[in-house]
């Protein structure tokens, strides 16, 4: 929503401020599909050649997130700890093996399904029974599922930032491809010389629009696109840092509520439960 709302916003005062001073916006007009075609050719062909198929779906996908609100909020947050209360307490009043079967079969675990919104995510689901079937086994002590753990994190981070850095290059690339544009509209102007100035002077301009589209669409559209994603590839990245700090104090013999308290304490401020507010919502649970 907020996307939409940033770009009529830079929209509206460009072309508004434009229109106003008496710019003629049928210049402009006349010469914007041409513009575009030969923009958005170049940049789709190059990004296409630049990046692997599975960095393109990345960036597909990830355009798609951008343009929904995020799911990582204080609500998700909350579900989240109590959900490792849950199994971490019983962990510890029915042994380790207990939770055996709900780490092995989430999907009908009744612990995981009590909280939907987590329960039924699979990248999250997936990350949490992979380590607590290690602290099940008792094969590794928590320095080696901590090293483990940040090797995963870290292989998820650079995964998800490929999609990001991609964009950051569509967004250097567009100026460049504007000005493509433009030259190629000077040469057309060229070979016209014999015709009356307004003539010229029209063509000059409609070859100008190609540098404005350029940096517009670099600078108002793909490089803020570029900077949303990688706000939410950041806020992916804390809900992994919550699991593993809270598993990790378990681990080294804390109580399932300081262990969640651990997991509250790395999450970002602004949807940070407050501790009165995580206690409430796992008693109500």
């Amino acid at each position: 929503m907020f996307v939409i709302v940033g770009w009529l916003v830079a929209l509206g005062c460009i072309f508004g401020v434009y229109i106003v001073e008496g710019g003629n916006i049928h210049v402009i007009l006349h010469a914007l599909p041409w513009e575009l075609t030969t923009i958005f050719g170049a940049t789709i062909g190059a990004f296409l050649a630049n990046n692997q198929m599975k960095v393109v779906k990345a960036v597909v996908s990830g355009l798609g997130q951008c343009f929904k609100g995020s799911k990582f909020n204080k609500a998700r947050y909350m579900e989240l700890l109590a959900l490792m209360f849950d199994i971490l307490q019983k962990a510890r009043k029915e042994g380790l093996m207990s939770i055996e079967k709900d780490v092995e079969d989430p999907h009908s675990s009744a612990i995981f399904q009590k909280y939907p919104t987590v329960g039924n995510d699979h990248h999250v689901t997936e990350f949490i029974t992979d380590y607590l079937r290690m602290m099940v086994s008792g094969n590794l002590n928590a320095h080696e599922i901590e090293s483990l753990m940040d090797s995963e994190i870290d292989t998820h981070h650079h995964e998800a930032h490929a999609a990001v850095a991609a964009l950051q290059r569509v967004a250097g690339g567009l100026p460049a491809f504007g000005i493509v544009a433009a030259v190629l509209g000077v040469v057309k102007t060229m070979g016209s010389v014999g015709q009356p100035p307004a003539v010229l002077g029209g063509m000059i301009g409609s070859a100008l629009v190609g540098t404005f589209l350029g940096i517009l669409l670099a600078y108002a559209f793909a490089e803020p696109l570029g900077g949303l994603l990688e706000q939410k590839v950041e806020d992916a990245g804390k809900e992994l840092q919550c699991i593993k700090t809270t598993l990790l104090a378990s681990m080294q013999g804390y109580a399932p509520q300081v262990a969640i308290e651990f997991g509250r304490k790395v999450l970002y401020s602004g949807d940070r439960p407050t501790f009165g507010e995580l206690e409430s919502h796992v008693k109500k649970k």
